[in-house]
């Protein structure tokens, strides 16, 4: 039993993650070719979980410039 020793751990997610886990398979690995990353570890920044700076910038570029190119918002 869990409750009584600790809560449990939530990432907190910004709104550009929520929108990379929005799109398609295919559209989240042309994403992260474009961030040149893999799009396990492109998955990985989607959910919160650990990934280096430079990932992380590559990633929300490409996300913006997808949806400045009126890509769906979600």
């Amino acid at each position: 039993m869990r409750g009584y020793q600790q809560p449990a751990l939530r990432l907190k997610t910004s709104d550009r993650q929520d929108a990379f886990r929005g799109l398609s398979r295919h559209r989240r690995m042309r994403l992260a070719r474009v961030a040149r990353t893999t799009l396990v570890k492109a998955d990985q920044w989607a959910r919160g979980g650990e990934t280096a700076q430079d990932v992380a910038a590559a990633l929300e570029g490409a996300l913006a410039s997808h949806l400045s190119k009126g890509g769906p918002k979600k």
